[in-house]
């Protein structure tokens, strides 16, 4: 193998062990921003639920419409 190739070939191989750690961060982000979301939907979830249920123990002459 000539020296130009063989130092191409490194070169080459640089860039890609750059891009390689450049997604693996943006993975790692986006892992943080979906795990962060799962929360908040489950905190979410919860408050409409127990709105819910306060909301169904009250009796304050308020019927849902038969459309509903």
């Amino acid at each position: 193998m000539s020296e130009e190739r063989f130092e191409k070939l490194e070169v080459r191989l640089a860039y890609q062990d750059q891009l390689l750690s450049e997604l693996n961060d943006v993975v790692t982000r986006q892992q943080t921003m979906i795990t962060e979301l799962e929360r908040r939907y489950e905190l979410l979830v919860e408050r409409f639920r127990a709105l819910r249920d306060e909301r169904s123990g009250a009796d304050d002459g308020f019927e849902v419409p038969p459309h509903y």
